[in-house]
């Protein structure tokens, strides 16, 4: 199975010993799945949505309100992937992308920005999660959240201060806001770097948050089981 990275953004030079740029995190978190890269924050576009079994997109630094060309190319992209049917996982800026292309509404949220590691609850059990836990911790780094969800969505998990976490729709479009591809290691030299921007408040919060345990390989299951399950059931 052929997966599409959908490259939204780029790792800083700076952070890129830590565990390299997304196209690296990526893999080392789905190892058995084979990657075709698309660096479509500089134009890199799939020729057609049937170029991959199923596609994931990354996290940005941008938000997915923007009025720039490559963002309004992904929304297009998105809608036909959803036509099409086609496996996708949105990742952050991907989750939120799904709900912005499809007719939902992305803004900043009040609580600001959510950093850090955060426990998630699930609201909904669904057929590919498993194992199945009730909830998790992930890591996040965002402002913007999802605020008004695309037709025929359903809201899979929501935090304290993000109440759409995971949401899913129809069958094949599935959005995380949290960050199962980063390692603790990355995310801590990054809200160091970034504290003037974050507020000490925030980065205190954060960086105490570090110490609890995450549950990355578990939500990379679900994520790929998700992906996976057409070829699953056709066993």
């Amino acid at each position: 199975m052929k997966i599409g990275l959908l490259e939204c953004d780029h790792v800083l030079d700076k952070f890129q010993h830590i565990a390299g740029d997304y196209r690296d995190m990526f893999p080392a978190l789905f190892p058995e799945l084979n990657f075709e890269l698309f660096d479509v924050c500089n134009g890199q576009f799939p020729s057609s949505v049937n170029d991959c079994d199923a596609y994931i997109c990354t996290g940005s630094k941008y938000s997915v309100y923007d009025d720039i060309a490559w963002i309004q190319q992904l929304k297009t992209f998105v809608k036909r992937l959803y036509k099409e049917q086609k496996p996708f996982v949105g990742v952050c800026f991907g989750h939120q992308m799904i709900a912005e292309a499809l007719g939902g509404k992305v803004q900043k949220a009040e609580v600001g920005w959510c950093i850090g590691t955060h426990t998630f609850q699930v609201l909904k059990r669904e057929p590919w999660m498993i194992p199945f836990q009730s909830e998790f911790n992930l890591l996040m780094l965002c402002q913007d959240q999802v605020q008004i969800l695309p037709e025929n969505s359903t809201v899979l998990t929501q935090t304290a201060d993000c109440p759409i976490g995971m949401f899913r729709v129809g069958e094949n479009m599935l959005g995380i806001q949290a960050h199962p591809e980063f390692p603790k290691a990355y995310i801590q030299e990054v809200i160091r770097d970034r504290i003037e921007r974050l507020g000490i408040e925030k980065v205190e919060k954060g960086m105490a948050s570090l110490s609890s345990q995450l549950h990355r390989m578990v939500i990379a299951q679900w994520a790929h089981q998700f992906l996976c399950r057409s070829d699953l059931q056709s066993l």
